[in-house]
């Protein structure tokens, strides 16, 4: 277990200055004894009081150390097995806590203070600050910081999400607010940036060299655990983390990123500079502004593209929620193009439909036109198949339903009165009904309805009832075929034959 540096402080100077024993500061500190023996061994300060009591150890205490020394993190039970093989009596846990003031201490590894030119280098990192509740969807809130290493000053941009488009988003903005570019940008071991290390040899993400080609800086990577090298940044995370996200209420994304936007160049521009401290970071950051490259005549793309699948219904799903298409276009695979704010649906080059984008979870993004098309076309089709029968059963039909048209007539309520004028009195009296209206010149049902009446009267019949029964029953209803009857006579015949021989 590691002491803390502020314990380790407090025991040296209770020892060293104070004169008060092991046992006093472990019972003052709320510490075990071994704790503050192992902190004073490690000091290698001489020991105050009287000397130790001779211990079983003593005599080991020669091999345990050379052996330490050539196996720094050997274990202690390791090495209490190789002690006891050659006659170390004592118990493993006593030993333990012996070991443990014996150990030597990790030697601290000093950093040079790296000192950079004016616009020559940017340090890049994303920070994890929670996640935010949107509707049914709770996503990330992630933080992309770029910190310039000799002015210190700080670019920060919310997402809600850390994918490379989101990524490379940040460095635009960056660049923009600053109006130019640092001639290196240094990177951790991001899964944005970085695809494979293997030692010294990295292989970058190709998309962010494409990228850096495209605004001519350079990526470079950082080595693994040398926190110095890119400490810009990891400051700068943390600073972003007391001074400005703590305790702050905004109504969402884009409220926080104008307040983020303000603090950048408000307070974070305003503290003292560390390599000029009479001079602010934003002093400092107006003269190493002049030093950046220029920005390209033409930013870079950075919409998002994924190919999608069209099921049955008019709807893609991207990004947790489904957003409508023409219905022309189902089963089909498009392509989905998508920025910070819309969401473009594509078949090639054409864009066949432009939404909002929604960052919740499950919703159904729709166009009412794209809807309403699909209802339409389905009543043209019903209104189609009825047209079709009638001019089959009826062909005078059509030539009413023109006229019909021609006067601006309902064809569809049209077509449904004359569908059922067929069921009730059959293909051939509404056929000469038909041709009675048109010779009057009213092309409606009612001339229709009115000229079969006055042919049923002529005739007599009785008036036709229209009966539509469920299926079910008219099932029921099915005609079935008698039983001959004299089969029951013969069965009769054969009974008494057998009575009688009784």
């Amino acid at each position: 277990m590691v002491t803390p540096p502020d314990i380790e402080a407090q025991i040296l100077r209770y020892h060293h200055v104070e004169k008060w024993p092991i046992g006093t500061i472990a019972a003052q500190l709320h510490i075990h004894h071994g704790v503050v023996q192992r902190v004073l061994a490690q000091a290698g300060l001489p020991r105050i009081g009287p000397p130790p009591r001779p211990s079983k150890i003593d005599a080991y205490l020669p091999f345990i150390t050379q052996t330490l020394a050539a196996f720094p993190r050997l274990t202690a039970s390791r090495l209490y097995a190789m002690v006891r093989e050659r006659g170390y009596p004592g118990r493993p846990d006593h030993f333990r806590h012996l070991i443990a003031c014996h150990r030597p201490r990790p030697k601290a590894e000093a950093y040079l203070r790296l000192r950079t030119l004016p616009g020559e280098q940017g340090q890049v990192d994303w920070g994890h600050f929670g996640h935010l509740q949107i509707g049914r969807a709770r996503r990330p809130l992630m933080a992309f910081v770029m910190v310039l290493s000799h002015s210190r000053q700080i670019f920060l941009r919310f997402c809600l999400d850390a994918r490379m488009e989101n990524f490379l988003r940040g460095h635009v903005a960056a660049f923009t607010a600053w109006g130019g570019v640092p001639r290196v940008l240094l990177y951790d071991n991001l899964k944005s940036a970085v695809l494979e290390r293997r030692g010294d040899a990295i292989r970058f993400h190709p998309t962010l060299l494409g990228f850096a080609g495209h605004y001519r800086y350079e990526p470079r990577p950082v080595a693994i655990a040398r926190g110095n090298e890119k400490g810009r940044v990891e400051r700068a995370i943390r600073y972003v983390r007391d001074a400005f996200f703590a305790a702050r209420s905004f109504t969402g994304l884009d409220d926080l990123n104008a307040q983020a936007e303000a603090w950048c160049i408000g307070v974070a521009a305003g503290r003292r500079c560390p390599d000029d401290p009479a001079r602010s970071v934003g002093d400092v950051f107006a003269e190493e502004k002049t030093r950046l490259l220029a920005l390209p005549d033409n930013p870079a793309p950075l919409l998002e593209h994924v190919a999608v699948s069209v099921g049955k219904t008019p709807y893609v799903r991207f990004d947790l929620n489904d957003y409508s298409v023409p219905h022309s276009h189902v089963r089909r695979i498009l392509t989905v193009l998508a920025d910070p704010h819309e969401v473009r649906i594509a078949d090639g080059a054409d864009v066949l439909a432009r939404h909002r984008r929604s960052y919740d979870k499950g919703a159904q993004v729709e166009d009412p036109a794209h809807i309403q098309a699909l209802i339409d076309d389905k009543h043209a089709a019903h209104q189609h198949s009825a047209t079709d029968r009638l001019a089959q059963a009826v062909p005078a039909s059509q030539a009413l339903l023109n006229r019909a048209a021609e006067r601006g007539g309902n064809l569809g309520a049209i077509t449904s009165a004359l569908m059922r004028l067929l069921e009730r009195y059959g293909a051939a009296a509404v056929q000469d009904a038909i041709l009675e209206a048109l010779v009057r010149d009213v092309p409606h049902p009612n001339a229709v309805r009115l000229a079969l009446e006055r042919q049923r009267q002529q005739r007599g019949a009785a008036p036709p009832v229209a009966l539509v029964l469920p299926p079910h029953v008219q099932d029921r209803d099915a005609p079935v075929q008698p039983h001959a009857l004299e089969t029951y006579d013969q069965l009769k015949e054969a009974s008494d034959a057998d009575g009688s021989n009784d």
